[in-house]
């Protein structure tokens, strides 16, 4: 039973795919839900691919959020083929299918929806980002398999990493580097979008996003084996690595620093600093994570800056305190272009944000240790 409970059934594309593939995946349900109206529900079928519409009721027309249960898919208009017309019929006829409005505005918190919850087996959505870690502790407090979409960033917030380090949830099977993309409203202002992140394919506007896949669901792509190479061929070969003689060390922990996940090196076994993205390449079987370096809630730096200041990129200077509670790489050179930090103890400080993972035996290889940098303090 598959529950898409932040879906307008008249609008979402997961409700399109899951309708379309029921049988393939060999799926018991669908249900899906809406939160709020709809703004072409009940006045259009645009859901169903093609240019129907209902007739239009005199006056405004009824709005509310909506509900779909599919039990049953087929051929309704005899054409030998199965399409989202032939759902449209089921569910106007309402032949083992339900299509109903829902008594409450479709809220996935709301004790209707947290029913359909209960009912289902695996979720599979993309939750408002302003709740997901509402929605996220909803998911594992019903026991719940997700496939969801989430922002990058996610993986860093306090109630997500845990997780993440006991191995209750990790990136899904479609790789962080690829393009998660968003179709933009037709009216939709995009003056004030950079270029990067607007693309055009056959004819859609389409927003990109910072975006990803995560689930509890296993997949093989999970228990690849990384393929590293030496500190030395790294310093060597590894493009993203040049200009390098040594790997940085950070100032205020025992570990060195990975700018990029390609250059963990297999020789280290020591404490080393990987890149969020690292996620992404995250075999349990190969890698241990041990904490996240970007608070003293998650990790405890060994050197304490005196009298931090910290450098903006248009040149104030205000208090650094914050430096403490995250990793730094001292360099002996004044950093150009972004924010860096000073102290009295230090020279200039730059601040990685780090997830540190330790290094652990593992039966087909070397296990290592890590903490990242990927994004700068503001």
């Amino acid at each position: 039973v598959i529950y898409s409970n932040c879906d307008d059934p008249y609008e979402s594309n997961f409700f399109r795919y899951f309708v379309l593939n029921f049988k393939r995946l060999g799926l018991k349900q669908l249900i899906t839900t809406s939160y709020k109206p709809s703004p072409i529900a009940n006045t259009q079928l645009g859901l169903f691919g093609n240019d129907e519409t209902v007739a239009k009721t005199k006056g405004r027309p009824k709005i509310t959020a909506n509900k779909f249960i599919i039990n049953e898919v087929g051929d309704m208009d005899g054409d030998g083929a199965f399409n989202l017309n032939d759902i449209a019929k089921q569910l106007k006829a309402n032949k083992n299918n339900e299509w109903s409005p829902l008594d409450g505005d479709g809220d996935f918190r709301s004790q209707e929806c947290v029913d359909l919850l209960k009912q289902s087996d695996i979720v599979v959505t993309n939750p408002p980002f302003s709740l997901y870690r509402e929605y996220l502790k909803q998911i594992f407090d019903h026991n719940k398999k997700f496939v969801i979409i989430a922002n990058k960033n996610t993986i860093t917030y306090k109630e997500v990493f845990p997780l993440i380090k006991a191995n209750k949830l990790w990136a899904g099977t479609m790789s962080f580097s690829k393009d998660i993309l968003f179709i933009a409203p037709k009216d939709m202002d995009l003056s004030d979008k950079p270029k990067t992140a607007v693309r055009v394919v056959d004819g859609v506007t389409y927003l990109r996003s910072p975006s990803i896949w995560v689930t509890n669901l296993d997949h093989g792509r999970r228990h690849q084996k990384l393929t590293l190479m030496t500190m030395a061929d790294n310093l060597k070969f590894n493009k993203k690595m040049k200009g390098k003689t040594v790997y940085d060390h950070y100032d205020n922990y025992d570990a060195i620093e990975i700018p990029f996940t390609s250059a963990i090196p297999s020789d280290y076994d020591g404490v080393m600093g990987v890149p969020i993205s690292f996620i992404d390449k995250y075999n349990p079987e190969q890698f241990e994570i041990i904490e996240l370096g970007n608070s003293r809630e998650n990790f405890t730096p060994n050197k304490n800056y005196i009298n931090p200041k910290k450098h903006t990129k248009d040149g104030k200077i205000v208090n650094g305190g914050a430096i403490n509670c995250v990793l730094a790489i001292e360099t002996e050179i004044k950093p150009d272009g972004i924010v860096y930090y000073t102290s009295d103890n230090s020279k200039y400080l730059i601040p990685p944000y780090a997830r540190i993972m330790k290094p652990l035996p593992r039966p087909y290889g070397r296990g290592f240790s890590f903490s990242n940098a990927e994004q700068r303090l503001p």
